[in-house]
């Protein structure tokens, strides 16, 4: 989990989304720990890394009829990867039901505390072009969203709002980059400023919530400085109640 993709700055990531060779390096940015929050015991949400779900960059196949690898794929929307990612992991966020269920599923990144944002992103397994396609994975202007606090304040940068700095799509896969900026107390649409103090993906959207009415994302790659991580624990989540990010209701 310590060798990640380091890309020292936002100006690269579009020179990174279209597959220059990255660098690797240890420490900062090293984990993704996925949690949830469901005080009432709902058990409508869920969050956890599970192997072959994730964007593949150079995987393995073995085209038909083969028993043996043959071949790699590498899907257009995520030219370059986590490179210790052995297993093809992706991060799995579910919320059945309502959006006003008092729950949520996500992440909360780990050793980003002390950072200043250049960058921050994720990949998406969604099809088309566009964040608004109804197919594939959930995302609007409000899931998944990163939830950004820092020493001026805090933060809220969704899917689809604000738009992406960088969006590369193909193969049923989208890359997309934010500079930092967001919406300040979910009011204005300003830089963020500051020096963080925590950073987590928050996915709090219901089955009622359009354009797709599907409650889950699948997410990989997740960016923060050029800095990729694609894997944690197979199976790893929270425990119901366990809030170690937010509610996701800011």
């Amino acid at each position: 989990m310590n060798r990640k993709t380091l890309i020292p700055g936002f100006c690269v990531a579009a020179l990174l989304s279209a597959g220059v060779l990255a660098v690797y390096a240890d420490g900062g940015f090293s984990q993704a720990k996925p949690f949830i929050y469901d005080p009432a015991k709902t058990h409508l949400v869920q969050g956890a890394w599970l192997d072959g779900i994730g964007c593949p960059t150079g995987a393995k196949v073995a085209l038909y009829p083969s028993t043996t690898p043959n071949g790699t794929f590498t899907a257009a929307g995520c030219p370059t990867g986590d490179s210790s990612d052995k297993t093809n992991q992706g991060l799995l966020l579910v919320k059945t039901g309502p959006g006003q269920n008092n729950a949520s599923a996500g992440a909360v990144l780990k050793n980003v505390k002390g950072i200043t944002l250049t960058d921050l992103g994720y990949d998406l397994r969604k099809p088309g072009a566009t964040q608004n396609d109804p197919r594939g994975s959930h995302c609007d202007n409000g899931a998944a969203r990163f939830n950004v606090t820092t020493s001026d304040g805090f933060w809220a940068v969704g899917c689809n709002s604000p738009p992406p700095t960088v969006l590369v799509s193909g193969n049923g896969w989208m890359r997309l980059r934010w500079a930092p900026v967001g919406y300040k107390d979910n009011v204005s649409l300003s830089a963020i400023t500051g020096t963080v103090v925590s950073i987590s993906i928050v996915f709090d959207d219901g089955q009622d919530v359009g354009p797709d009415n599907f409650g889950v994302a699948i997410l990989d790659n997740i960016d923060i400085n050029g800095v990729l991580v694609g894997q944690g624990k197979v199976g790893e989540s929270s425990d119901s109640g366990d809030r170690t990010g937010d509610n996701g209701q800011d």
